[in-house]
């Protein structure tokens, strides 16, 4: 049998060596926060923000310096339900023209849109039926309405319906505009002895 030659085989070459990039830690680290930040302004506009509450008026539900997530997604997809609390910036027409409004509002919706709402006895009616809420401070002492809520409005009353500054104390808007919704208040962090979802 007769061996073939065999062609000359190319000597291997070592492959190249990459340049080795040294970071300087400084930068690096300036990149990080600067990514951190972009991040978490992100996530507060569009996704989720913390929010403490500042005074009584949704007691007992929430007690003053409790601290909440504030998921903004849903109301995108779905309108607020009845008995959703909501963190939202209050009518226009509740401050002078001179002074603009600082601080948002947290309350409980209460009348959806085309809801005709009343408050007598005691109780809230909707549509002329009572409506049973077991998560208030005390019965409101005031009468108000009936009313129509409007079209993409919704009517907010606190929890501790006689100390709120809500719809039945708004003049002359009582309604939340749709547009002035920041997001539902979905899970209470602090205190850790009162962690949990608001349902």
């Amino acid at each position: 049998m007769t061996d073939f030659p065999q062609p000359p085989q190319k000597p291997e070459t070592a492959p190249a060596k990459t340049a080795e990039h040294k970071v300087n830690p400084v930068v690096e680290g300036l990149q990080t926060l600067g990514l951190s930040i972009v991040l978490a302004l992100g996530i507060r506009t569009f996704v989720a923000e913390a929010r403490y509450i500042p005074s009584g008026s949704m007691e007992p539900t929430l007690e003053i310096n409790d601290r909440l997530v504030v998921e903004k997604i849903s109301y995108h997809l779905n309108p607020p339900q009845r008995g959703d609390i909501i963190v939202f910036w209050p009518p226009d027409s509740l401050f002078p023209e001179e002074e603009q409004r600082k601080d948002a509002f947290i309350k409980r919706v209460i009348g959806l849109p085309g809801d005709t709402v009343e408050v007598r006895d005691g109780t809230v009616f909707i549509n002329g039926m009572p409506l049973e809420e077991d998560y208030i401070k005390a019965e409101p002492d005031y009468t108000w309405g009936p009313e129509t809520v409007p079209a993409d409005s919704y009517l907010v009353l606190g929890d501790n319906r006689n100390s709120s500054f809500d719809s039945h104390a708004w003049e002359p808007d009582s309604f939340v505009p749709a547009e002035n919704i920041i997001g539902k208040a979905v899970v209470r962090f602090w205190p850790i002895s009162r962690i949990g979802g608001l349902n």
